[in-house]
């Protein structure tokens, strides 16, 4: 499996799940989520894919300061729904981190850790997302705008050559380098890209 190194840069999400630990799965309940298993599951890499992982990235630490995220007891809110642009797409990769679904997830067991009515749309809030913990209600706003990274300007004419059929494999493999780069760029920039509020 060949992929762009910096996938394995990226700092990877600490977590601790008591349901897992309960289930035999991981011992303790610990274990870590990387950009690149977060790749996989979406198929693709991406600034909103790393903007989902950078805002749980970064909102996890500050909700957690001195401890691993406690995976099932996050809620998680959006201001737009789910149908809007790519909630769809950022819900899915902060999901599949956090654990916390709308109503589609884990009903848990005997009363304990459920997943589902964790993550909440159309919310009354300004940021990109906030993160709640269940347990002492500590909340964070994480803000991303990935603007100030840009592209390279041949992606443009790249793109339109391959959607039209015109791109040479060449053209199309440059293109897929280019697009990561960004990626890779926007990573690299995560205190400009993003700002979040305790």
């Amino acid at each position: 499996m060949k992929y762009p190194e910096f996938f394995d840069n990226v700092e990877s999400i600490k977590v601790v799940d008591p349901l897992s630990n309960v289930l035999g799965a991981f011992e303790g309940g610990l274990y870590e989520i990387s950009f690149l298993e977060v790749v996989k599951a979406a198929g693709h890499s991406c600034p909103t894919v790393a903007g989902a992982y950078i805002t749980t990235l970064v909102g996890l630490k500050a909700l957690y300061p001195n401890a691993r995220a406690v995976r099932g007891e996050i809620k998680v809110e959006f201001k737009e729904s789910l149908e809007d642009g790519v909630a769809g797409v950022i819900s899915n990769v902060i999901s599949q981190i956090t654990g916390a679904t709308d109503k589609s997830g884990f009903k848990g067991l005997s009363g304990k850790f459920a997943r589902h009515s964790l993550m909440k749309f159309d919310a009354n809030i300004s940021s990109s997302v906030k993160f709640t913990r269940a347990d002492n209600g500590k909340s964070v706003d994480v803000y991303y705008d990935p603007s100030s990274i840009g592209g390279s300007p041949k992606m443009q004419q790249l793109m339109q050559k391959m959607m039209g059929g015109l791109a040479s494999g060449d053209e199309v493999k440059e293109f897929g380098e280019l697009w990561q780069d960004r990626v890779k760029r926007i990573f690299e920039n995560i205190p400009t890209v993003t700002r979040v509020i305790i």
